[in-house]
């Protein structure tokens, strides 16, 4: 059975500490979000919670995922991979609050999904009536998530990330970052929603066809969080996520401690599997090296002995050599 993941009590949503932000465990940070108001009217009602939504909402549309009753909440592919088993719906963000509140009792129910909606482009004043402080860290982007009882296939996010629960309840199950060859991931560039996910599916697992499983269900945490509370997800840490009712809020403030100038990582994966994964074994073997001594492991023997004036790339990166390095790439990618 998966851990339970380590709580903390009584902090406040003005003065997070920095060995949370800065956590690379995740984190249950129980109740610091049940003043705000968004979350008590949530506690008292479903009704209460969508009449306090409404009164942020610009009349525009957002856009909905919708999976038919058989999918069981499971947001995920067809049978073969080759498209998904919900499809996008945009509708005003009023009539998707209606419609879930009267499909609450609806066993039959689709499953609905507004996933990562921009806080402050959709719902403005919202996040200042029910603040957070994240200190210092300039690049925040807070997004805001609604539907009924849903899954979301195990995945990572690049950014850190805290998760606030508004209304209902969600049961999170986190793998670190090692699991990834346990977790049979799928395609990479052809996914649900931006991220490769795990193809297992966690309410009945096909351990026939996914055996490695098993072993990173030795190293997972899980829990279950209420209205009011927040997860501490960091960056790159695997995570599942089920909605357990028929109305659920998230609000979550993603953020990188990295300067802006810093490329996603992923593109650097997508170079190398074009441009060294198909290469010979000893070639493969070689660029390995070149990996390890310029990237991963730098050091004194890296350019220690260029001048460092000369050392041009493999000095210190700042934003104008990270400008200059990135139009020679597209020079050269765009040849």
């Amino acid at each position: 059975m998966p851990s339970q993941v380590e709580q903390q009590f009584g902090l406040s949503p003005q003065s997070l500490p920095g060995e949370v932000l800065c956590s690379t465990r995740p984190l249950v940070l129980r109740g610091m979000v049940a003043d705000w108001p968004v979350v008590q009217a949530a506690r008292r009602s479903a009704e209460e919670c969508v009449a306090y939504l409404r009164r942020f909402d610009r009349d525009v549309q957002v856009v909905a995922q919708i999976a038919p009753p058989e999918a069981q909440g499971r947001f995920f592919y067809n049978e073969d991979l080759t498209g998904f088993n919900f499809g996008p719906q945009r509708v005003p963000l009023a009539v998707l609050l209606q419609t879930l509140l009267k499909s609450a009792a609806d066993p039959q129910a689709p499953a609905i999904y507004m996933g990562s909606t921009t806080l402050d482009t959709y719902l403005p004043g919202l996040r200042e009536e029910n603040p957070l402080q994240l200190g210092s860290r300039e690049q925040v982007l807070a997004s805001i998530w609604i539907g009924n009882r849903t899954r979301i296939a195990a995945h990572q996010d690049l950014p850190d990330n805290l998760a606030c629960v508004v209304a209902g309840r969600r049961r999170v199950t986190l793998f670190p970052p090692d699991q990834l060859a346990n977790l049979y991931i799928g395609p990479l560039d052809f996914n649900p929603a931006g991220q490769a996910i795990s193809l297992v599916d966690f309410h009945h697992p096909d351990l026939a066809r996914f055996p490695r499983f098993e072993q990173a269900l030795a190293h997972a945490q899980m829990v279950e969080l209420e209205p009011g509370d927040v997860l501490m997800i960091p960056s790159m840490w695997w995570h599942h996520i089920e909605a357990l009712e028929p109305f659920n809020v998230l609000v979550n403030y993603w953020w990188r401690d990295v300067p802006a100038y810093m490329d996603t990582p992923m593109n650097a994966l997508m170079l190398a599997l074009m441009s060294i994964r198909d290469l010979p074994p000893e070639q493969r073997s070689t660029w390995q090296e070149i990996f390890r001594h310029y990237v991963f492991e730098p050091g004194d023997a890296t350019a220690g002995h260029i001048p460092e004036a000369a050392r041009r790339i493999l000095g210190p990166m700042d934003e104008n050599r990270a400008r200059e390095l990135r139009a020679r790439l597209l020079q050269r990618i765009n040849r």
